[in-house]
């Protein structure tokens, strides 16, 4: 929703100058960061849920979807048939998912069988379902997706928050994840935690045993892995993604299936006048994150207000902090500056908490990704 911080910002920081329209499909939103802690049961669904009411001071909200960019008049199309102008167009769309990524699963036949839960709403409270309903000691898989993908360190702490909740209610369940990647976010990290507080209870399968050789079948609830048949009570499947639709029907991505942006601004690299930012950005070193996410949004702004006032451009700048609960009060994180290049926005110093930190710290440092939750949702809804 970092396109609501850019409406948000434009509309104040410009004293009214400017007509900012903001396009939200949904009139609540819920957040996919934090939305973890729900399946481990460590947050209820509606502390991940925010309106846009507080937006609306200068702002006008539409609730709708946008169809179609029609770059040479600078018009948007929203589904219900409605036409907006626009001088300078912002978009963040997240992301979409590649069809057939894995074997086996089509988001349209599955998504309700083997749900992605990567879109946060009504998926996560199905993967929430499906795991409750889960039978003693029976199994529970991921499969993860390839880079590059929505919040890197996501698809692990989703499988750690999932591991707290048998702890209390399936101590004898397992848990596969299936990995096409070599290695991941805060691996280590992760690995100690599985070791220390779920001991015997995650696999994970790299491509080196048939993470990347993975089909499945969503009907009898069975993964094909390397040519070996593993019966699953619950599945959550992950696929390889590309930026939000609407950036493709914009014709601002290229091959790679992102948007590629100027690094100094975010602006499209295909067309002067739209900005692309958030996970469906193709813009260098920065993680597809929340915090980063919202870091590229004051740019934006700046941006788009030197664009049309006439204000100083200063010299942009970006950071991101990423965290990680691996077991209750039990927080890691990692981030980093970056700078913009010639070439794409570029890490300038990186940041990851160590193997050996004590419980106090562990513990400040969940209570710290508390108050970034709080903060940045206040930012975005008001």
């Amino acid at each position: 929703r970092r396109r609501a911080t850019v409406a948000r910002h434009l509309a104040r920081d410009s004293g009214g100058a400017l007509d900012v329209t903001l396009v939200e499909t949904n009139p609540v939103y819920t957040t996919c960061f934090m939305s973890n802690l729900y399946l481990g049961g460590l947050r209820s669904y509606e502390s991940l849920q925010h309106g846009y009411g507080a937006i609306s001071a200068g702002v006008t909200v539409i609730h709708d979807t946008a169809t179609a960019v029609d770059r040479e008049r600078k018009s948007v199309t929203l589904a219900g048939g409605q036409s907006l102008a626009y001088d300078r167009l912002v978009l963040a769309p997240g992301i979409d998912f590649v069809e057939d990524a894995v074997p086996g699963w089509s988001l349209e036949r599955h998504a309700g069988i083997m749900p992605h839960a990567y879109k946060a709403g009504p998926q996560t409270q199905l993967l929430k379902s499906m795991v409750e309903a889960m039978p003693q000691g029976g199994t529970f898989a991921l499969v993860a997706p390839p880079d590059p993908y929505r919040c890197p360190p996501g698809p692990y702490e989703r499988v750690s928050m999932i591991a707290t909740l048998f702890k209390r209610t399936n101590p004898t369940a397992k848990i596969l994840i299936i990995d096409p990647k070599k290695g991941f976010s805060k691996q280590t990290l992760f690995e100690n935690a599985w070791l220390k507080y779920y001991d015997g209870m995650i696999d994970w399968i790299g491509p080196d045993f048939g993470g990347d050789l993975v089909e499945v079948r969503p009907e009898t609830m069975e993964l094909v892995i390397d040519g070996e048949v593993q019966k699953v009570d619950a599945c959550n499947i992950i696929p390889a993604q590309v930026a939000g639709r609407i950036a493709a029907a914009a014709g601002v991505t290229d091959d790679s299936g992102w948007a590629p942006v100027a690094p100094e601004s975010l602006r499209s690299k295909i067309d002067e006048t739209v900005f692309v930012l958030g996970d469906s950005a193709r813009q260098g070193d920065m993680p597809k994150s929340a915090s980063a996410a919202n870091s590229q949004a004051a740019v934006v702004v700046r941006a788009i207000r030197a664009d049309l006032l006439g204000t100083e451009l200063r010299k942009a700048d970006y950071a991101n902090t990423c965290w990680s609960l691996l077991a209750p009060d039990d927080g890691v994180k990692v981030g980093g500056t970056y700078e913009a290049t010639p070439e794409k926005i570029a890490s300038v110093h990186h940041f990851i908490s160590e193997a050996h930190e004590d419980a106090a710290l562990r513990k400040a440092t969940y209570e710290e990704s508390i108050g970034w939750y709080d903060g940045i949702t206040a930012d975005i809804f008001g």
